[in-house]
């Protein structure tokens, strides 16, 4: 089992900064057309993570759009960045080992390693391992960390919860082992974990891309052709994009606000600490409620918040998007995409929905969907 993966090797991160625990794919062509795609994934025939979605490649307005969204959320990001930064310290102590899913929790864990710094002084490692819906975690980065760590040290780390379905198979895949499946996220609005900065819905900028905004990293990859027993799941370098990449620019534009917040973070953690963060999972019931609605018995075709809709249009076939009418500017990027794609956004009322909006996949390929 080798070692983990850095900068500028893979990725376009410092090598201090994260250590993937991944195979590198860079050399395989496992980008398939969407539609294709789609069609393998719901008819059965192929699992989402054996082939990649082609890299969106955004237009000058739309990376226009991304650094709005950056400049109008960087203290906000800052200031829940914070907030789980302290919560995380003062329920597992001042050395957790950071253990990010990748790749949307890379970014997020850095950002936490950075405020540890910032705040405490401390120095503390950081991972990136892959989480696959419907297969697990990666049982062999999970043995390369307990080798070196105290498991029971490990944090597990993402950018945002959608309807909590990471969340689930985060608890189902540490079940009897020495790690603990708490999930630390920045934004909770599917109520699914209590280490979250906010359980608001709201737009967290590294959603807006794909690899420019993730050093330059694809999603993960387990494809038993090329992941074999004992391997860490797999991934690509896309070094091509280097001129498109704002992954450091991201990182930056939130660190720069941490001593705007900081004082802020010091009176907020010990409310936040002190409040009922307990999970009661209202997402899942309100995913069950759409489905109900508009006819789609898969609800893994549902795929609630900001975060989880951008990803439905920028990977997937979306059907539609559901928009609370009140959300206002975070979801202009949202609502650029849907009209590149052709795709309706149907405004709802904000008390009929508890996230500012819900991306639906097309449920064509897989039949009976309501038209």
């Amino acid at each position: 089992m080798s070692g983990p993966l850095r900068g500028p090797e893979f990725g376009s991160y410092a090598p201090e900064d994260v250590g993937w625990l991944l195979t590198d794919l860079s050399g395989v062509r496992l980008e398939a057309p969407t539609e294709e795609r789609e069609a393998a994934i719901q008819s059965g025939r192929a699992h989402y993570a054996e082939s990649l979605p082609v890299e969106y490649r955004p237009g000058p307005a739309y990376r226009k759009l991304f650094e709005e969204a950056l400049d109008a959320s960087a203290a906000r990001l800052a200031h829940a960045v914070g907030l789980v930064g302290e919560l995380v310290r003062a329920e597992r102590g001042p050395r957790p080992v950071l253990v990010s899913l990748a790749r949307a929790g890379t970014p997020v864990g850095i950002l936490l390693r950075r405020w540890a710094r910032f705040a405490h002084g401390d120095d503390l490692p950081h991972y990136a391992v892959s989480i696959v819906r419907d297969r697990g975690i990666d049982r062999a980065a999970l043995d390369w960390i307990a080798a070196r760590h105290d498991p029971r040290d490990a944090v597990f780390v993402d950018g945002w919860t959608g309807k909590g379905a990471i969340a689930r198979e985060l608890a189902a895949a540490l079940a009897g082992t020495p790690f603990r499946p708490d999930l630390a996220v920045l934004a909770d609005p599917g109520r699914c974990t209590p280490l979250h900065g906010t359980r608001a819905d709201f737009l967290v900028p590294s959603a807006c891309l794909n690899s420019t905004v993730s050093g330059l990293v694809s999603r993960t990859v387990l494809n038993r052709d090329l992941i074999g027993p004992g391997d860490f799941h797999g991934a690509k370098f896309y070094a091509e994009l280097a001129a498109e990449d704002v992954s450091a620019r991201f990182l930056d534009a939130v660190t720069a606000r941490f001593p705007e917040v900081a004082d802020r973070v010091a009176a907020d953690a010990p409310v936040l600490r002190a409040a009922d963060r307990t999970p009661d999972w209202s997402g899942w019931a309100a995913v069950r409620r759409i489905g109900a609605e508009y006819g789609v018995t898969d609800l893994n075709l549902i795929k609630p918040g900001v975060g989880e809709t951008t990803r439905v249009l920028l990977r997937r076939v979306p059907w539609r998007v559901l928009a609370r009418a009140d959300a206002g500017a975070d979801l202009a990027h949202i609502r650029l995409l849907a009209a590149e794609r052709g795709v309706p956004v149907t405004e709802v009322p904000p008390d009929a929905l508890p996230y500012a909006c819900a991306g639906l996949i097309h449920p064509r390929f897989a039949g009976g969907a309501a038209q």
